[in-house]
């Protein structure tokens, strides 16, 4: 690092070097979700183009579907704080064993990190795309939200596709070919705009 220039002017400039992050940027700033499909990139758009802003060009079905999964998992992750039902305890908790005495427990469960602001915001630009689809065919609708959900944690499909099959009362290719088809609206609406 040299005196004249900053140790932010280096970093940006090994970071131009080492390649794309595998999210473009948002207008916010900052890089999309972690374990998420790098997005394909159709066109000569890079950067703050490649899907930041809402109907973006350059956007393809593969990219489209990236988006909406880091949106569900970026919605997943999200702390869930606030009131609930459930019932409090009034007592104080005992420590039976030294190993509980700072909160360690053998069965706890892992949490996603909390997403950052650029995250959310990502999120929601993705999940506002789906009122792209029209109001008649909202059952394309909902097979794409419900599919866009994945645990943040192990990038797996709370519904795959059996599963929403039977939800549906159709059979898991017809689900799959509505998919298929829902994203293609989803394409052409942002194509369009």
């Amino acid at each position: 690092m040299s005196k004249t220039t900053g140790f932010g002017a280096d970093l940006a400039r090994a970071a131009g070097s080492g390649g794309a992050a595998p999210f473009p940027p948002s207008e916010t700033g900052g890089n999309g979700a972690r374990g998420a499909r790098r997005l394909r990139q159709t066109g000569g758009e890079r950067g703050g183009e490649n899907g930041a802003r809402f109907g973006a060009p350059g956007l393809d079905a593969e990219a489209v579907i990236a988006r909406l999964e880091e949106a569900g998992a970026t919605l997943l992750a999200l702390p869930q704080r606030g009131y609930s039902t459930r019932l409090r305890m009034g007592a104080l908790e005992i420590v039976r064993a030294a190993s509980e005495a700072y909160g360690w427990e053998g069965n706890t469960r892992l949490r996603p990190p909390v997403p950052s602001a650029a995250q959310i915001t990502r999120m929601d630009e993705a999940f506002a795309w789906l009122g792209l689809i029209p109001d008649e065919r909202y059952v394309l609708r909902r097979i794409l939200a419900a599919r866009a959900l994945t645990h943040p944690l192990t990038g797996r499909h709370l519904y795959p596709w059996r599963r929403l099959g039977t939800a549906l009362g159709a059979d898991h290719k017809a689900i799959q070919r509505w998919h298929r088809e829902a994203v293609g609206l989803l394409v052409a609406a942002l194509a369009g705009r």
